[in-house]
């Protein structure tokens, strides 16, 4: 006969099973009596499991619950579960990146070796879609650990110039933009808070000791701003003469930081119109200029430089293009 633990386990495992069970068939399942399953059945409500019971055959089925209760996966459903959260993670199902990521890290703790070499071996064969930069799965999973865990992070990194260092961080948290994903870290060298693209990082393992979170964290619009210019060759910054919310409809939040400014220019009338700064950033000058030319709102740039004779020379042979008037 088995141990209560080890038969509350199968009970569950069985009622998991999309069919409904008569007591007789779940006591001739577990080798104990039809009575014993009952007690069974109250331990698992007491434990948080929705049993339902059947009416008319004396039966029972696992049901709806207010909260999700421990789930007990079988190998080929663990594997397809493990697959189908690595695929979310890079961004295949928009919205779900990082809720599938902490799911993911969750799975894997508790994965056995077997099953671990299973889903290597898919992801090797697997054809993914082309997307952002690709970032390996572990890589992933060590710095969600190291965020979940609140342990130290060292890595080697590499900037957007090619140059290579190494950063100590406390790891605050992970973000996916859409095509790229970011860690937000407390830089302890430079005393900061700052963002890394993870494609470009590459964990020291094991982690460092334990810290405890700082209490003043970046908010939405810090993170964003380092995600939209930050780490790229070009910066640049450029003033918009139209409301933040229809400039913020032009860009999301992962391309450019959208600031309102109070109104340093005026409409006829001395009325005030609404000014808003644009910090964006790549490593294409033409790149800026293109989501530039999408604005439907007259605009200035601030810098750099660059970029200012970049859409100069584009102008002008844009105009050249056309036929005479």
């Amino acid at each position: 006969m088995l141990e209560t633990s080890a038969r509350l386990l199968k009970l569950l495992s069985l009622l998991q099973q999309p069919k409904e069970w008569s007591g007789a068939a779940l006591a001739d399942e577990l080798g104990v009596g039809v009575r014993t399953v009952r007690r069974d059945v109250d331990k698992l409500r007491n434990l948080g499991y929705p049993v339902d019971a059947i009416p008319g055959v004396a039966g029972y089925r696992l049901g709806s619950g207010a909260a999700l209760p421990p789930l007990l996966l079988d190998d080929e459903e663990a594997v397809a579960v493990a697959i189908g959260l690595r695929a979310a993670a890079s961004g295949t199902v928009a919205g779900t990146e990082e809720s599938s990521v902490r799911a993911l890290t969750k799975l894997e703790q508790v994965l056995p070796s077997r099953l671990r070499h299973r889903i290597e071996l898919l992801q090797q064969v697997a054809v993914t879609p082309a997307g952002g930069p690709s970032v390996q799965p572990d890589v992933l999973l060590a710095v969600a650990a190291a965020c979940r865990d609140h342990q130290r992070l060292r890595f080697d990194y590499s900037n957007h110039d090619g140059t290579a260092t190494t950063r100590a961080t406390e790891p605050h948290r992970l973000v996916h933009t859409g095509r790229r994903w970011y860690l937000v870290a407390w830089d302890l060298d430079r005393s900061d808070w700052r963002t890394f693209r993870l494609d470009r990082l590459e964990p020291r393992i094991p982690t460092g000791p334990r810290f405890t979170p700082r209490e003043e964290v970046p908010d939405i619009a810090t993170t964003n701003r380092g995600v939209a210019y930050g780490g790229y060759r070009y910066q640049a910054r450029i003033l918009v003469h139209a409301p933040a919310e229809q400039v913020a409809d032009r860009f999301g939040p992962s391309v450019a930081s959208v600031t309102p400014i109070n109104g340093a220019h005026t409409k006829p009338f001395g009325m005030e119109a609404a000014t808003t700064l644009v910090e964006t950033g790549a490593n294409s000058l033409d790149e800026i200029a293109f989501y530039l030319g999408r604005l439907d709102h007259p605009f200035e740039i601030q810098s750099p430089p660059e970029l200012i004779e970049r859409v100069r020379e584009l102008a002008t042979r844009l105009a050249a293009s056309l036929p005479p008037s």
